[in-house]
């Protein structure tokens, strides 16, 4: 069964073509590794909340840009595999010398939230 990763972020105005190049770099990784589809959204129109909001939940600047995104993946299984890989390389050092410059993130992990999602309605593009 298919699975969805997706993920909120609050990115430096000022960083957005670095974080492009770091996504392409990373994102083809996981394509490397099994993902099906990635997809990077700058946010547009990300409106504040009365109760709560993407600025909130990754407590945006006004320098700041909220982003989406998401990773489909065929199944949990293969998603848990990637992690694992992934996980060894960082821990061995490869990641740093795969990724270069890159291996440093254009905006903040801490503040990044995400989670795995099982599909359970899908409809549109198949017509």
């Amino acid at each position: 069964m298919a699975y969805v990763e997706g993920f909120v972020i609050a990115v430096p105005t000022v960083n957005r073509e670095e974080f492009l190049t770091h996504a392409r770099f990373f994102d083809q990784m996981l394509i490397d590794e099994g993902a099906l589809r990635v997809v990077e959204c700058w946010g547009d129109d990300v409106p504040p909340g009365k109760t709560t909001d993407f600025p909130g939940a990754v407590k945006a600047t006004a320098e700041e840009t909220v982003c989406f995104s998401w990773i489909e993946w065929p199944d949990k299984e293969t998603r848990t595999a990637c992690h694992e890989k992934m996980a060894e390389k960082m821990k061995s050092g490869e990641f740093d010398k795969m990724a270069g410059n890159l291996s440093q993130m254009p905006f903040d992990g801490a503040r990044m939230i995400f989670g795995g999602f099982v599909p359970i309605l899908d409809l549109g593009l198949a017509k």
